[in-house]
This record gives structure tokens, C-alpha cells and sequence, in this order.
């Protein structure tokens, strides 16, 4: 992937800008979920949630085993987010 970067002060409203011009491997763990989670809600952006995961789990190693209803207690995350994680997670595995 060719990497660009404007600036070291570069910033993006939603870190798939960042993987877009700086690839992958540029992105915290926090961004790579805000990702998958896509969209927050009002007064919580998806990079908001992605952290208050982690608080809740450590880890995405520590989110891997789970079960969804876990997720439901994080505001902001609904089903269709958490299939999204889920579904990434299988992804993962089967790799």
C-alpha cells in the first residue's frame, strides 16, 4: 500500500482516512475497531466506544471470547456493531 502523509499533525475525522493514506499498521488498536464499529452516537464517536471496549476487556484478545450480550452494556454498540466485531473476530480465526 503506498503511504502518504501530509503532515506529522495530520488528522482525520474517522481513523479509516488515516488507513486509507497511511496503511494498516499506522492505526492504534482503538482506531482498527472504531473501524468496524463505523458510526457513533450522538456525543460518542465510534472512537469513543472502540476505548470504552477496551477499558471494559483489555484487549482485543480479551473481547474474543466474550459472548454479545457483554457488548449490549457498552452504550452505543447495538446488535449490528456487535455482529460487525463478532464477524471480524471469525475472520480472524479462520485465517
Amino acid at each position: 500500500m503506498r503511504k502518504k502523509i501530509d503532515s506529522p499533525q495530520q488528522t482525520w475525522r474517522h481513523p479509516g482516512g488515516k488507513l486509507r493514506e497511511c496503511g494498516p499498521e499506522s492505526l492504534t488498536d482503538t482506531e482498527l475497531l472504531a473501524i468496524l464499529i463505523s458510526s457513533g452516537i450522538k456525543g460518542k464517536p465510534a472512537e469513543e466506544i472502540a476505548e470504552e471496549i477496551f477499558v471494559n476487556f483489555g484487549s482485543f484478545k480479551g473481547m474474543a471470547n466474550q459472548p454479545l450480550h457483554k457488548f449490549l452494556e457498552i452504550k452505543g454498540l447495538g446488535n449490528v456493531k456487535i455482529i460487525r466485531i463478532a464477524a471480524a473476530f471469525e475472520i480472524a480465526r479462520r485465517l
